[in-house]
């Protein structure tokens, strides 16, 4: 992956990059402290509510515990028992259902809060039908409310349904209970029916708003306060085993927004009570928090980037005109004028930028006179070749006076003096082939020759492959001469082996000799300096051109004389700091 650092302009990646963070932050911010501040008050909401709805469902059990223990008490009445289980004549069961009417019809009277009080029993007594006690035949029951809960139980509390009264129809929550004999034979089913407005009037609270729904032991909904539907409370979501308080979010209805739903149970109670809450209401202040936190981001995005956008200019500027003044330095002309008031990391780069134009003017002036200097070098070089064409002349010239003079010797010697001059010279060139250099080798040891006549022998072994390669100049001579002037000094002969050999890229060059070794007698030794230096400059040359590894050994050989070792690397061609020799 590319770094955009490399590639786009720093104003713009500043300014982007500061307010792509400052948009993310705040973007983060809002979400979070949305989530954070409906969390939080969906627990204190529910904390809130779940104490109301205790102290509701406390109220309600009141009520409807009275109810539960009224019922067990009718159902366990001797008179009520002995009316169903016995059997009588018309008249007397008449008699006697208005005993028992007229008991039952007490409770109605002695607690506003039962509506009334239906008998399911065989043979019931015919009545009126708005009156508030009712005899009801019992094979009529399967089609009740209250029917399918008591096929499992002796008693259960049945949802809101309505029931007709003199006033017309009214809403009730009925209490059925199963009256059994002593030896569990079932005689009827008892059913107190309980205002269904009082208990929701209690439900409901001092909030008509509220949305509570009663539930019983499965979670079926008994009864309901506000604007929720029954069938809207989700079947199976509270455990029938949860005996305490708490809260659930969920939806309501499969079309339905999220909801806050707030149960308390109590232990002794066989119902609980739900408060369901819209999440829209829950989070309304959390979206007001972040609708308020998104303006003032907003105008902090615009402060943020106004800021950003003046800071980017103020960090790009100098770096703008460091730029413009790079792009227009040319060496020796006027220069673009940087500003001297910064003090910060901009005035040390512009001070170490103009440091660096005065460097590069003196170097560039420098480069100018040393130009200069070549060039008159150069001329006095063109010069000086005139000198070496006048010795070639002249030699020439000696040459064929002792041709003339019949002077055959001399006229060798100076032809081949001549040859070594030119070899030597070889038009400024530092390296010259081995081929070269053993063709001045050869005259010097031929002119030897002619000096010492047939006591100085050589032998030259070079494979012809090798004389094609390159070598510096004037690197055997040294030695072959050192040989001769020292080696044989005060001698009449002596032998010289010259031999070449090429292995790994390395040329190995031997040059032995009879003659007394480095360990001669000192005053056997000429006084002259020239061999020394010869050899010196020799090891000079080749450490400076090709580094350690390379150079040259002296010893003496077992059986008398000198061995001299040169080792340079295989040179196909010159090197390429060799300058070109001039024509």
């Amino acid at each position: 992956m590319t770094n955009p650092f490399k590639q786009y302009r720093v104003d713009r990646l500043f300014f982007r990059s500061f307010a792509a963070l400052i948009i993310a932050v705040l973007a983060i911010t809002a979400v979070a402290s949305f989530r954070i501040s409906s969390k939080e008050l969906a627990t204190t909401t529910s904390y809130y509510q779940q104490q109301l709805l205790g102290e509701l469902n406390n109220e309600i059990a009141a009520r409807l515990v009275t109810v539960e223990q009224i019922s067990l008490s009718t159902s366990r009445d001797g008179e009520l028992i002995s009316f169903l289980a016995e059997r009588r004549d018309d008249f007397e069961r008449l008699q006697q259902s208005k005993k028992v009417a007229q008991t039952l019809a007490n409770l109605t009277y002695s607690i506003p809060l039962i509506q009334g009080i239906d008998l399911y029993m065989d043979r019931p007594v015919m009545g009126d039908p708005k009156n508030y006690i009712q005899f009801r035949d019992l094979s009529q029951a399967p089609g009740e409310v209250w029917f399918e809960a008591m096929k499992s139980n002796d008693y259960a509390w049945s949802s809101e349904h309505s029931i007709p009264s003199v006033q017309g129809d009214v809403p009730v929550l009925s209490f059925s209970r199963n009256i059994m004999t002593t030896d569990s034979r079932k005689l009827g089913v008892l059913i107190i029916h309980v205002k269904a407005d009082t208990i929701r009037a209690i439900l409901a609270g001092h909030s008509e708003e509220a949305n509570r729904v009663m539930l019983d032991d499965s979670g079926s909904p008994l009864l309901k306060s506000g604007n929720i539907p029954l069938e809207a409370i989700p079947s199976g979501w509270l455990d029938p085993a949860q005996k305490e308080s708490g809260y659930a979010r969920m939806k309501t209805g499969p079309q339905s927004a999220d909801t806050l739903l707030v149960y308390s149970k109590s232990p002794d109670t066989h119902w609980t009570i739900v408060e369901v809450t819209p999440w829209s209401r829950i989070s309304a202040g959390s979206y007001r928090l972040a609708e308020v936190i998104a303006l003032i981001g907003v105008a902090a995005v615009v402060l943020t980037l106004l800021l950003t956008h003046w800071l980017s200019r103020q960090f790009t500027k100098p770096i703008k005109l460091l730029l413009s003044a790079m792009g227009s330095y040319t060496p020796g002309r006027q220069k673009s004028e940087l500003p001297e008031d910064y003090r910060n990391e901009f005035g040390v780069l512009f001070s170490g930028y103009r440091k660096q134009n005065e460097r590069i003017e003196e170097l560039y002036l420098s480069l100018q006179r040393r130009y200069e200097l070549q060039r008159q070098a150069e001329i006095e070089a063109l010069q000086a070749n005139i000198n070496p064409h006048f010795l070639y002349n002249t030699l020439d010239q000696l040459n064929w006076m002792a041709i003339a003079a019949g002077q055959g010797g001399m006229s060798r010697i100076l032809e081949l003096m001549g040859r070594m001059f030119r070899i030597g010279l070889s038009n400024g060139s530092s390296f010259i082939s081995i081929g070269d250099e053993l063709l001045h080798v050869e005259s010097y040891l031929e002119i030897q020759q002619l000096r010492w006549g047939s006591g100085l022998e050589y032998e030259i072994d070079v494979p012809s492959e090798l004389k094609t390669l390159y070598i510096p100049k004037l690197t055997l001579q040294p030695f072959i001469e050192n040989s001769v002037t020292h080696g044989f000094h005060g001698r009449r002969e002596g032998r010289i082996l010259l031999s070449l050999s090429l292995g790994s890229g390395i040329i190995t060059i031997r040059i032995e000799d009879n003659g007394c070794g480095l360990r001669g007698k000192a005053e056997d030794r000429p006084q002259r300096p020239t061999g020394g230096y010869g050899i010196r400059n020799v090891r000079e040359r080749l450490l400076g051109y090709f580094g350690e590894g390379f150079g040259v050994t002296l010893e003496d050989r077992e059986e008398g004389g000198t061995r001299v070792t040169v080792r340079i690397p295989e040179l196909p061609q010159p090197p390429v700091t060799e300058r070109p020799a001039e024509p």
